[in-house]
């Protein structure tokens, strides 16, 4: 099971796995506050049958061996103080069982009291029967804790050797590689792999399109070259790889910003790689990006549709046209859940998806409402954040506002709704160093206009029956509604999803 809630001994945990993330909750029953000093967690893995206790950075200042920035310590001795934790080094397919005990007595006596056990099987990186989806997130950003403990905050493309190889697959975490898997199942003149990226650079990537190219795939990917944009970037790498033969150029509209390939056999589609990752160094390897796979034929049907619209390289408003005709969104009364996957394609001559997303998707939230925001939030999710209700809020933000004349109005409108006692804004950021912490000094070792966080998705009730998941290359702003070439997913009741984007948030 991927979701579990375990009650005994006056100890609560609620544990939800993704693919690489094991989130826990926990609570404690009110006469047991007293003279607790912290959980100790320990994991078996249900493989190996190994069992150790979890590690933390914070020591108590009566134990502290003094070890310095980057030290860990067994929660057994220096117990975590938190009602929340998250394991970032499950991997997939397994079955762990954790145990929470709550310590007791004083920081050089620790004494246990009575624990509790919870088991959980972290999900698989393929669809299966009940989901025909598959995500993959990165490790988020290079600006990272446990990258400057393992690699010493030297940037990947500056190591040598195998400790190079190992810092990139590190932070790819099956990104990179779920990528080049999707691609090479084009094993034959049978397949075809057809696409449309805006940052076409990563060398690996393009040359895994030339070699199925060479296996007989039918291959062609439409890429961004729109003056002003990253053109001239993609037509170097796409030259190194001399794969010319197999691309063709976005020269209309102001950004296209679409991030997918369609994977088709025998002529007709079976699957679509879609999500937030560009195809760069930065965008697999460096800021937080998701890669989303669908094996479904319907979904890629439509996502080639689309392609073949972006290939003719219209004008916006032909285009608009279009798109209002072939994928009237948002989705129409009297009900707008009439497909558990709506495809969004962007650019529409209204806003209405926009307002659809904020007031009905967003807005409809019972309990809970997660999202991502690279590039500052809308007015009208702010609308949606400053709510009086009782519905848990958070927000991850690269940034909190965008460069521009009305950057300091934005920046304090965000720090308003922060204030807000059942909402959370995390904003990407250096770790302000402090000996109580223990934290490596970290800096962003891939550089970009948005160094932390890159993903577009929001999560709607997570924990309920009917979750909601949005997600693609769109900022739900709106130059991506009316303006960019953009593609979105709704997913609606896909509990095995919302998990896994929920857990790479907290």
């Amino acid at each position: 099971m991927m979701r579990n809630l375990v009650e005994a001994h006056g100890v609560r945990v609620n544990v939800i796995a993704g693919t690489h993330v094991v989130l826990l909750g926990l609570d404690l029953a009110e006469e047991q506050h007293k003279g607790c000093l912290g959980f100790a967690i320990e994991r078996e893995d249900g493989k190996t049958h190994e069992k150790q206790w979890m590690q933390g950075m914070k020591a108590f200042a009566e134990t502290d061996p003094g070890h310095g920035p980057g030290a860990q310590f067994s929660s057994h001795e220096q117990p975590f103080q938190s009602f929340q934790w998250a394991d970032y080094t499950a991997e997939p397919e397994h079955e762990y069982t954790y145990t929470v005990v709550p310590l007791y007595g004083t920081p050089k006596e620790l004494t246990e009291g009575t624990s509790v056990s919870v088991s959980v099987e972290t999900e698989p990186t393929h669809a299966t029967d009940q989901s025909p989806h598959t995500v993959f997130f990165n490790r988020g950003s290079v600006a990272s804790q446990e990258y400057a403990r393992r690699f010493h905050d030297t940037k990947p493309n500056k190591l040598q050797g195998a400790e190079r190889e190992e810092a990139y697959a590190w932070l790819s975490r099956g990104l990179e590689e779920a990528l080049l898997a999707f691609i090479a199942r084009a094993e034959d003149k049978s397949w075809g792999l057809h696409g449309a990226i805006y940052e076409f650079q990563w060398d690996p990537v393009l040359k895994a399109l030339g070699a199925a190219h060479g296996r007989g795939a039918d291959v062609s990917i439409l890429f961004d070259d729109i003056p002003g944009g990253p053109g001239p970037k993609n037509e170097t790498a796409i030259a190194k790889a001399a794969i010319e033969q197999l691309t063709l150029k976005r020269t209309q509209g102001k950004i296209m910003h679409n991030k997918f390939i369609v994977l088709t056999h025998e002529g007709k589609p079976v699957a679509v790689w879609t999500g937030s990752t560009n195809v760069t160094e930065n965008g697999i390897f460096g800021h937080l990006n998701c890669g989303h796979a669908v094996e479904d034929a319907n979904v890629a049907a439509a996502y080639l549709e689309y392609l073949a619209e972006l290939v003719e390289d219209r004008r916006k408003d032909v285009e608009q046209q279009w798109l209002d005709a072939r994928n009237p969104n948002p989705p129409a009364p009297p009900s707008p859940w009439q497909d558990d996957l709506v495809k969004v394609f962007s650019p529409h001559s209204t806003l209405d998806v926009l307002d659809w997303y904020a007031d009905s998707v967003a807005g409809g939230a019972q309990s809970a409402l997660f999202m991502t925001f690279a590039f500052g939030m809308d007015k009208r999710f702010k609308q949606v954040y400053e709510r009086d209700d009782d519905v848990l809020r958070f927000a991850l933000l690269d940034k909190a506002a965008s460069p521009g004349p009305g950057k300091a109005a934005q920046e304090a409108a965000i720090e308003q709704i922060r204030k807000r006692p059942n909402v959370v804004v995390a904003i990407g950021n250096r770790i302000a160093l402090n000996a109580f912490d223990h934290w490596l000094a970290e800096s962003s070792g891939l550089t970009s206009n948005v160094q932390w966080v890159h993903t577009k998705f929001m999560l709607v009730d997570p924990l309920s029956d009917q979750p909601v998941v949005v997600t693609g290359s769109a900022n739900f702003s709106e130059a991506s509604t009316d303006e960019n070439n953009e593609n979105m997913l709704v997913i609606r009741a896909d509990k095995r999803i919302a998990d896994i984007y929920l857990v790479v948030l907290c």
